[in-house]
């Protein structure tokens, strides 16, 4: 629906822009924005905008960061030689919260995806392969989809050649779910991925 109101008209399809968004939320967002006392809106813009300026890719592992190298990557007690390769940078975040991985990550912001026209060249792979010196082991924890897979395993052909330890993520039955709702691809990679208890 068009309030004939321009401004709002556009405002309401640049939150549709985002990923997730439809329209009745997008009309909210937008209501709830002009109802902000302007000083609060004015923040919220320069909020947008600085992050835009200041926040770029990290020289090293291509997460986001304002500085030259991220916090990780910048940190001396992380195992330089694992690398962890994710395809989000919020997929980083999510491993960070569980407190385990010690090592370091490479975001490839990304999959390999013919069908919507992204290719290697896309990704951050070239990144990635001139930052190989001294890494032992490369952990492939892209997503457990068509395009995941397919990422991991190019990935893989392009390491193994290189004598550098190749792992993928296993892949199992979450906590507190109920066998008989599992799909069978979920319950054959939890039984590939059984160990010792």
């Amino acid at each position: 629906m068009s309030y004939n109101v321009g401004a709002l008209d556009t405002l309401v399809e640049q939150f549709e822009r985002i990923p997730g968004i439809g329209h009745k939320s997008a009309q909210r967002m937008a209501f709830y924005v002009l109802n902000m006392p302007e000083e609060d809106a004015k923040k919220f813009a320069d909020s947008i905008l600085g992050a835009r300026q200041k926040i770029h890719h990290c020289k090293k592992c291509c997460n986001l960061t304002e500085d030259e190298y991220c916090s990780i990557c910048s940190n001396e007690a992380r195992d330089q030689t694992v690398v962890c390769v994710v395809e989000d940078p919020r997929d980083v975040d999510a491993f960070e919260r569980t407190h385990e991985f010690k090592g370091t990550y490479h975001v490839l912001h990304g999959a390999i995806s013919p069908m919507s026209g992204i290719g290697p060249d896309q990704l951050t792979i070239k990144e990635l392969l001139n930052r190989l010196d001294g890494v032992q082991e490369v952990i492939m924890a892209t997503n457990p989809t068509v395009e995941g897979e397919a990422t991991a395993m190019y990935l893989s052909r392009l390491l193994k050649p290189m004598g550098i330890r190749t792992t993928r993520l296993a892949y199992g039955v979450p906590v507190g779910a109920t066998l008989e709702y599992a799909d069978e691809t979920t319950l054959a990679r939890a039984m590939e991925g059984r160990r010792d208890i």
